[in-house]
């Protein structure tokens, strides 16, 4: 088989090793890595599609038991964006990216020439895949102790991403035609290293609320913050 981007593909066995990840039933994992386009030209093994299909239920389940547990006071709306969020094929494909995952999938020569391994849709599917195939091979306790450290690594940044006070009060004052808030910075306090940003948010002219950070941006997210509980939309 043709290898992907001119470099060998790493075999179940060595994935399996340098993920720390003890598989029993290796062939599990071998179909996790199988794209239908390896199957049409070497039609003995079966492809990744079943597995895609289990493990995306089970991603859901252990996304959102994650999520319940680790934002405690989180309300039912923020659970489902931040679920939503981190099942996303886009994210998929980040995590799959990160454990360098295309360098391990089976792709006929056609989709490994064109490169199928780098693709979002491939590499998302292939996580699924595999979270199908740890399933399989030693249940919901080992896929959990493989899935949170990864999720702990971008809670912030999803976090960030499902609540954002500066885009929600954005879209606040465009709704009421009040145009853009603006940020002003009002004051700094502390040492050159360490210093603190104070910052008010106006809308139409009128202070609406004000925050501090280590940096300007943080700053900006704690007023337009301030600014929501004030205005009552938060």
């Amino acid at each position: 088989m043709s290898n992907n981007n001119s470099r060998e593909v790493e075999s179940a066995l060595d994935l399996s090793r340098r993920l720390g990840l003890s598989f029993s039933n290796l062939s599990l994992l071998t179909r996790a890595l199988t794209h239908r386009s390896y199957v049409n030209e070497y039609s003995a093994v079966e492809d990744n599609e079943r597995l895609e299909f289990l493990g995306d239920a089970v991603l859901d389940f252990i996304v959102g038991a994650w999520v319940y547990n680790r934002f405690p006071e989180m309300p039912e709306g923020d659970l489902t964006k931040m679920r939503s969020a981190l099942v996303r094929n886009e994210q998929l494909a980040k995590f799959a990216r990160n454990l360098d995952l295309g360098h391990a999938l089976r792709l006929g020569r056609g989709e490994a020439s064109s490169g199928g391994n780098k693709r979002d849709n491939l590499l998302g599917s292939a996580f699924e895949a595999l979270i199908g195939a740890l399933y399989l091979d030693a249940g919901l306790t080992a896929v959990d102790a493989f899935v949170n450290p990864i999720l702990e690594e971008v809670r912030d940044s999803i976090l960030n991403e499902i609540h954002d006070p500066k885009s929600q009060l954005q879209e606040w004052t465009q709704s009421q035609k009040l145009g853009a808030p603006r940020y002003r910075v009002i004051g700094t306090s502390g040492p050159d290293h360490a210093v603190i940003f104070e910052i008010v948010v106006e809308i139409a002219g009128i202070i609406k609320g004000s925050g501090s950070g280590t940096s300007k941006s943080y700053a900006e997210h704690a007023a337009a913050q301030d600014a929501l509980n004030n205005l009552g939309l938060f």
